[in-house]
């Protein structure tokens, strides 16, 4: 996977969704779809917390520049 670089603007479907896999799905259904650009926007900053944090995924920290990119998104407004 690569990542926009740092003039592009990160999207959803192209930059987002492709850092949650399956695995991270699934153990996010009951609360919302990871999936879902709406349902991410909606929990964005939730997420972006513990993704910092390292406590999400429940298997292991992203490493810093998947971080980044996320943090790009929600910064950039969120692009579909």
């Amino acid at each position: 996977m690569s990542s926009p670089s740092d003039d592009e603007r990160p999207s959803f479907e192209t930059d987002i969704k492709p850092l949650f896999r399956p695995h991270d799905r699934q153990s996010m259904e009951k609360a919302f779809d990871l999936w879902s650009v709406d349902d991410v926007r909606a929990h964005a900053s939730d997420i972006l917390e513990h993704v910092k944090n390292g406590s999400m995924p429940c298997d292991g920290a992203w490493p810093p520049e998947r971080v980044q990119v996320f943090q790009r998104w929600v910064d950039s407004g969120m692009a579909g």
